[in-house]
């Protein structure tokens, strides 16, 4: 984490308390010791740069790290208030992101790929693929457009162990990040109205671009789009 941020906020009784960045660090890092340090220390320092520019302190934080292929639980859901883990488990790419693993990521509707950085979970709503959550980008040329390429958290039952077993991944889907059925409802009642979702991959442009990364006097992507009626999502 940046040295020269010293504190973490977070939520806590109706107001933002400050916790020592290190010490949260720390307690997140030892409960998912499966989770790369260094994908932490990003998720942690886009959250922070966000909440510093203006986006609500979030009470969980979700971190997706597709640079793991799909056969591996690469979902990690903390509770930031108790620093503790709340749940790891399998999640979904974007079909023309790649096959077992992702390379591919964009910003771009109809690519039918998943974008990276750092997202807002809105609004819950039941469409197509039954109860599921909207997601808006925080990042301006990166994921921005997530609203408007209805990228969603949903269940998916291609998100199952039994597709590894098959096919040695689960399945793709066109660009959201899918969960398993069983879990879905739980990942979007834990990601709703306002908890931030990271997604990591170490591409070059991002990581030298990401203002939440660079922290600055930079653009944090606005809210909502302003069509509020959800569209079903992938």
């Amino acid at each position: 984490m940046s040295a020269c941020l010293f504190t973490f906020l977070l939520p806590h009784a109706g107001s933002v308390a400050a916790a020592p960045a290190e010490n949260l660090f720390a307690d997140l890092s030892s409960a998912a010791p499966n989770l790369d340090p260094q994908v932490l220390r990003y998720a942690l320092d886009a959250t922070e740069c966000a909440v510093r520019n203006g986006v609500e302190a979030p009470e969980r934080l979700a971190v997706i790290d597709f640079s793991l292929p799909s056969s591996e639980q690469r979902l990690w859901i903390f509770d930031l208030a108790s620093q503790s883990l709340i749940m790891r488990d399998l999640v979904a790419h974007g079909r023309n992101s790649g096959n077992l693993e992702s390379t591919q990521f964009s910003n771009i509707e109809g690519s039918y790929q998943s974008s990276i950085g750092l997202f807002r979970g809105s609004e819950s709503y039941r469409g197509k693929h039954g109860y599921s959550l909207r997601l808006d980008g925080l990042e301006p040329g990166f994921n921005d457009l997530a609203r408007q390429r209805a990228i969603v958290i949903h269940g998916a039952d291609y998100v199952d162990p039994s597709w590894i077993e098959t096919y040695g991944r689960i399945g793709r889907s066109l660009g959201c990040p899918a969960v398993r059925q069983e879990i879905s409802n739980q990942v979007v009642d834990n990601l709703k109205g306002g908890q931030l979702v990271f997604k990591y991959y170490p591409d070059k442009e991002w990581l030298a671009r990401s203002g939440l990364l660079n922290c600055g006097n930079q653009t944090v992507a606005g809210g909502p789009a302003a069509d509020p009626v959800p569209r079903s999502g992938s």
